[in-house]
């Protein structure tokens, strides 16, 4: 809740309680990965085949150490770091 309240204060914004407790429901990883509009399940399987991996999985910050090899790992760095070589945008493997 007090990070939805800073988002608000930042946007000069303000709303009612209700409202912040609905954003606060909506914006939860179970109902989110239930949601059609933001777990990708609209998208066709020839895009995207959830049967193999879902868009949104358990909601575990790190857990990708549970499903990628070390050598995933490290082809994955590879590939981002050819990609993004000009961007400052850095990615994180951890919180």
């Amino acid at each position: 809740k007090h990070e939805i309240q800073k988002l608000l204060k930042f946007l000069d914004k303000e709303l009612s309680e209700e409202t912040v407790d609905k954003i606060i429901y909506h914006s939860s990883f179970d109902v989110m990965k239930q949601n059609p509009s933001t777990n990708y399940s609209t998208v066709p399987d020839f895009d995207m085949d959830h049967s193999v991996s879902p868009f949104m999985r358990k909601g575990i910050s790190g857990d990708w150490k549970n499903q990628f090899t070390v050598a995933q790992y490290e082809r994955f760095e590879d590939d981002y770091e050819k990609k993004m070589k000009r961007s400052t945008l850095r990615f994180r493997s951890e919180i």
